[in-house]
């Protein structure tokens, strides 16, 4: 965000001494500072909910050119709206704006697509990686591919085949002759533990220490399953937080809930009559889900398939999507009698997803830790829903909700509401781009 801020101070600038002819007095530069100073914090907010601060390196795709240029003719359609329909500040800048949209536009696009390469000019840290398993490697195939994090591994020791490995030896002279400054470690593994008392020198060399799980977790936002620890959770994961954040995200439940049900009562009639005309089935579904603390809680749906199997098969009969329930749930309208159960408090606005009750039995058996996931209470959008790229639908699949429980244990172990609050944002940009899980 910083770039973005000297990139508009400095479109500000040269704009008006393009019209101007001349470099700007103080007064003059101040005069329209403060209304594009509001109009480009309103662009911030615009980037914030389209992903360009996001930290993930998916942004640096091929699609980034077309989601900065889409980005900019939004951003462009509000300022031009901003000035003309609230001309309160006394400047209605039509060659102005004309000329600090092309210039703005064009140098945000230049620093989005090519600013990181100006910063993979810098020489990266030089560091060791130790732990094991697939994250381990994930990990260093993200930071090596990458040269925004500043970080370079130049070495790594897998813990498992630790037996080979002489670390008051091997380690610290591969850390001496590489000219390594930190090293990331699992802190959790049993060897590294042993092995501890050779690394305490080097805290008087001043080599870093990083924790493998806090970066796994800072670079894809999600915790790395195969190297948590009953320490960890015990460490980490409570199902108790502050009474201040636990009332406020109660009343913001009560609130919106109340808003959006009243407000959605306009759709009822129209969806009643689609459902009728298409297969004369009921218009409302109930269904069991896995509410807080393993509670057992109803939630409404509005009906989008044949018949409400409750998530399980039935021999000779084939549940499918009607033709009125795929638009319900492209436009997410299937689930807006779920605003009742908020307001009940049964759900959230924001928390893990409810799952059928047949399927948490089979992953509390399957997947590891699962039961941590029903410390708080389940939401209608999540982290999960806007993170992980396969959520498994209609029927069981034990690797895709391994993946799915790493995005809850990093939302029920960051639970704040500047995590809801983005989250929030999140699910209005991914309900206007049906996108979403």
């Amino acid at each position: 965000m910083g770039g973005d801020i000297l990139l508009f101070v400095f479109s500000l600038w040269i704009t008006l001494c393009i019209r101007l002819w001349a470099i700007p007095s103080g007064s003059v530069f101040l005069d329209h500072l403060l209304p594009f100073g509001i109009l480009f914090a309103v662009w911030c907010f615009i980037f914030f909910i389209v992903g360009l601060y996001e930290k993930h390196t998916t942004i640096f795709n091929s699609r980034l050119p077309l989601r900065v240029l889409n980005t900019q003719f939004f951003n462009s359609f509000l300022a031009v709206a901003f000035f003309y329909l609230i001309p309160y500040f006394g400047i209605t800048p039509k060659i102005i704006l004309f000329i600090y949209i092309v210039i703005f536009s064009t140098l945000i696009f230049v620093w989005r697509i090519y600013g990181q390469k100006v910063f993979c000019l810098m020489t990266p840290e030089r560091a060791m990686i130790l732990g094991q398993g697939e994250e381990m490697n994930l990990l260093l195939q993200e930071v090596n591919t990458n040269a925004r994090f500043g970080l370079q591994f130049v070495f790594s020791q897998d813990l498992s085949r630790a037996g080979e490995v002489d670390f008051g030896r091997d380690i610290i002279e591969r850390i001496n002759t590489l000219n390594i400054s930190i090293v990331v470690v699992d802190l959790q593994n049993e060897i590294f533990k042993k092995n501890m008392p050779h690394f305490y020198n080097l805290l008087f060399s001043k080599i870093r220490f990083v924790d493998i799980n806090s970066l796994y977790e800072d670079i894809f936002d999600r915790v790395p399953l195969s190297l948590l620890s009953y320490s960890w959770f015990i460490e980490n994961i409570s199902s108790a937080s502050s009474a201040t954040y636990d009332t406020l995200k109660r009343g913001m439940d009560v609130l919106i809930s109340s808003v959006v049900g009243v407000i959605s009562l306009v759709f009822y009639p129209f969806i009643w009559l689609a459902i009728k005309i298409d297969d004369q089935g009921p218009v409302f579904i109930v269904q069991n889900r896995i509410g807080k603390n393993n509670k057992l809680v109803k939630i409404i749906k509005i009906r989008t398939m044949s018949f409400n199997d409750e998530g399980e098969k039935r021999e000779g009969e084939k549940n499918k999507i009607t033709r009125v329930g795929g638009f319900l749930r492209k436009s997410r309208l299937d689930e807006i009698p779920q605003f009742w159960n908020i307001f009940k408090g049964d759900l959230s606005l924001i928390g893990p997803r409810p799952e059928l009750p047949e399927l948490a039995k089979l992953y509390e058996k399957e997947v590891p830790y699962y039961n941590v996931r029903h410390l708080i209470k389940p939401g209608l959008s999540g982290w999960a829903q806007l993170y992980h790229e396969n959520h498994p639908h209609h029927g069981p699949n034990i690797e895709e909700t391994k993946n799915k429980l790493s995005y809850d244990l990093y939302y029920i172990k960051n639970r704040s509401l500047g995590l809801d609050f983005k989250i929030a944002l999140k699910t209005i940009k991914a309900l206007l781009s049906r996108t979403g899980k």
